[in-house]
């Protein structure tokens, strides 16, 4: 995995919402410059099974066919904040390298609490979209190991700002991603830059959330994947 290419840890494909097979979007995830990539689907009890084990087949059977590092995952979505853990600790049961929740972001009404019950689970590595996430919050997930997510997607993007500063106040860490859903949602690495700058983030902050801290969520997920062989 080139240290300098883009890593994206939050995409949908046909599986849910989004437009594209996996093949797809690793294609064009690979010809964008691309070194790793992770297919996030939302998931609820209805389809956790049938997302997680499709996008595990898939890394299997088809590993060697894309010159980038695929990850399967999961987001959970939308559900009450006490099915968060028992849902994730399923997710991790069925093979979901990284384990995203849906979080308040302030464009969809997500249920109070969701933020809370996402940080305080081990199985988490990353809060989505977290809204006026609350220091408390934040601490928590610090403690944890759960990164909190800065976004290139529309209105999701609108508590960047606020996302930062309280990362800052609380030493949580940050990851940049795109919540993509179709081919025009994916951007390089220049681009992520130029989000993670107008969230307000400094250089060193910017190589933190576009590579170094992206890079250490890959490696988490491959490690597990090294305990399961």
């Amino acid at each position: 995995m080139n240290s300098e290419k883009r890593i994206d840890l939050h995409v949908h494909s046909f599986f849910s919402d989004g437009v594209l097979l996996p093949s797809e979007i690793l294609r064009r995830a690979a010809a964008q410059g691309h070194g790793a990539i992770a297919i996030t689907d939302h998931a609820d009890a209805s389809n956790l099974d049938e997302i997680v084990s499709g996008l595990v087949h898939f890394a299997q059977e088809q590993r060697g066919d894309f010159p980038l590092t695929f990850v399967p995952g999961v987001e959970l979505t939308h559900m009450a904040p006490a099915s968060i853990a028992q849902l994730a600790r399923r997710a991790r049961r069925l093979g979901a390298g990284l384990i995203i929740v849906h979080g308040e972001t302030i464009v969809e009404p997500v249920m109070g609490d969701t933020n809370r019950a996402a940080v305080e689970c081990i199985e988490v590595d990353i809060l989505a979209h977290p809204g006026f996430i609350t220091l408390e919050e934040a601490r928590i997930a610090a403690e944890n190991g759960v990164y909190l997510e800065i976004t290139s997607r529309q209105g999701h993007c609108l508590t960047n700002g606020h996302v930062v500063q309280i990362a800052r106040q609380a030493g949580a860490k940050l990851v940049l991603n795109t919540d993509a859903h179709s081919p025009a949602d994916m951007i390089d690495q220049e681009m992520a830059r130029l989000v993670a700058a107008g969230a307000g983030l400094n250089e060193e902050e910017i190589q933190m959330v576009t590579i170094v801290n992206p890079q250490a969520l890959v490696q988490r997920a491959l490690s597990r994947y090294a305990q399961w062989a």
